[in-house]
């Protein structure tokens, strides 16, 4: 996959972001082409090997198309609730947000709004769902070409069910 300055991409954990440039960087002896990419949400700058770029996750963002995959995941109540003990479960979370899938990172955020509407998130558990829901709302503003308030808006009436 290859990306063009100007272009959307997605960092996993970090969300989406913009190439700001592709620029040569030399390694030891080795030259190197590199893009570098702002994430839009806190500016934060990742560098990162062309020829790596897949097998570091990054991507592109999803296609209209897999925007409503994204919401049946979340509005999906059948998944049965996720009984592990809270390290177990905080593991496997986090595992799936690295992913960087929208599917794994919308099937987190589901299971803990769901657990939220039953319980007080711990401080753990609080910054797993910001981070699960600030991602979904990033890549899937950018795929629609919408306000992110929007998606904010929709994701609450979902989570309101």
């Amino acid at each position: 996959m290859q990306f063009a300055k100007g272009d959307k991409a997605v960092v996993p954990s970090h969300g989406v972001g913009t190439v700001t440039e592709i620029r040569s960087m030399k390694v030891e002896d080795q030259t190197y082409e590199m893009y570098v990419i702002k994430i839009l949400e806190n500016a934060l700058t990742v560098t990162v090997p062309v020829e790596n770029a897949g097998a570091n996750g990054i991507r592109e963002v999803i296609p209209l198309e897999a925007v409503e995959k994204v919401y049946e995941v979340l509005r999906d109540r059948k998944t049965p609730a996720d009984k592990q003990t809270w390290n177990r479960r905080y593991r496997e979370y986090m595992n799936k947000i690295k992913t960087g899938d929208p599917l794994e990172v919308s099937a987190v955020l589901r299971d803990l709004a769901r657990l939220k509407s039953e319980k007080t998130l711990s401080f753990g558990e609080r910054k797993m769902y910001d981070q699960a829901h600030s991602l979904i709302v990033q890549e899937v503003a950018v795929a629609r070409d919408v306000d992110e308030q929007v998606i904010r808006d929709e994701l609450e009436e979902i989570f309101k069910k």
